[in-house]
């Protein structure tokens, strides 16, 4: 206790933020994000008093991350040490977008160029249990898949497979068209229908030895509200 009252009240109130929105997301908050809720219009004053709280012992930092703070005292004992896990934020390459309309081309060399800047943080429960490096991320251009909540704009993670079963959702690759496209994904004998989520557009169907699957969706995250 007597440790816990060496930290200022601007202190307790930014670990007592980092553990509620790890709670809540599965992931560390921004300093940005912590100044926003603590009430700090300076993010050189969180960052000082971030830093306070590495030396005190409660969080570990990480400078290859926006979100680089790894929470390992929480302000009560009692409360999960599950939170301090779930701060290991995962990183998947973001490589382009596909088209949830329909199908059009790409660029041959999409997504071979991954820099810093193109992965992108997700909350470890989105990836369901898959290995990170297995998994890839694609945003969303069009609107033929919103009854299944992925609106314009949003990202999608999938996982790298070239099978899927009925009625995932997939991406997939139309080689006679050199063309890609996000649907549902239904295999009917020789033919693949590929069907949208949307209550105006028809299913489109193709020859399933021309139909490439390049990965199936796990989660979407929403950018767009």
């Amino acid at each position: 206790m007597r440790e816990r009252n060496k930290l200022s009240e601007r202190q307790r109130n930014i670990l007592r933020f980092i553990e509620t929105y790890g709670d809540q997301k599965g992931f560390p908050p921004t300093i940005r994000e912590i100044g926003n809720a603590t009430g700090i219009n300076s993010t050189s004053v969180v960052n000082y008093n971030l830093n306070k709280l590495v030396t005190a012992g409660y969080l570990e930092r990480t400078g290859r991350s926006s979100r680089g703070i790894r929470l390992i005292k929480p302000m009560n004992p009692r409360r999960s040490l599950s939170v301090a896990a779930a701060m290991n934020t995962p990183r998947v390459p973001l490589v382009g977008q596909i088209v949830a309309s329909e199908p059009v081309p790409i660029p041959d060399d999409a997504g071979h160029h991954i820099s810093e800047e193109d992965l992108l943080e997700v909350s470890p429960n989105m990836l369901r249990g898959v290995d990170p490096a297995e998994v890839y991320a694609l945003r969303v251009k069009g609107d033929s898949m919103v009854d299944a909540m992925v609106r314009n704009g949003d990202i999608v993670l999938l996982r790298k497979q070239a099978t899927a079963k009925e009625g995932d959702m997939v991406a997939v690759w139309l080689d006679e068209r050199g063309e890609t496209t996000l649907k549902y994904f239904h295999p009917e004998g020789a033919r693949v229908r590929l069907q949208p989520a949307h209550p105006t557009m028809q299913a489109i169907y193709v020859d399933a030895a021309h139909c490439h699957i390049q990965g199936r969706v796990l989660s979407v995250m929403r950018v767009n509200v």
